[in-house]
């Protein structure tokens, strides 16, 4: 049962944590492109083929 004392608060801070991540990530424009890195991979790139 003592180890219901432990575990509650360190899940708390835990999902505190998490959440402070995920409102640190939206305010900092992560999710802002959704479609750009879905068809990066499609598109070419001349860096990569050099037409020498």
């Amino acid at each position: 049962m003592v180890v219901f004392y432990i575990l509650t608060p360190v899940a708390l801070i835990l999902a505190g944590l998490g959440v402070a991540a995920f409102f640190w990530s939206v305010r900092t424009g992560q999710y802002d492109d959704v479609e750009t890195p879905a068809i990066r991979i499609l598109l070419e790139d001349d860096a990569d083929h050099p037409e020498s």
